[in-house]
């Protein structure tokens, strides 16, 4: 597998914690120094270890937070 980099930019919100201690979050994050995306991952308590995630634009986050706007909960 190949190397890759990344920096959280930003730790904007914990969605949850298991048993072990991991967190699922939303963090803004840097993949190989590119420009920060909006990131949500399970994350290991001291953020060395990541499950998979998904990784949205501005875009895809605006469009996303119109379609739980309309969620009825």
């Amino acid at each position: 597998m190949a190397d890759f980099k990344y920096e959280i930019m930003e730790e904007l919100g914990v969605l949850s914690t298991s048993p072990s201690g991991w967190t699922k979050e939303l963090n803004l994050v840097s993949w190989n120094e590119r420009p920060p995306k909006f990131d949500i991952r399970d994350w290991s308590p001291d953020h060395t270890k990541m499950g998979k995630g998904i990784t949205l634009t501005n875009e895809e986050l605006e469009s996303l937070q119109e379609i739980l706007a309309e969620i009825d909960l």
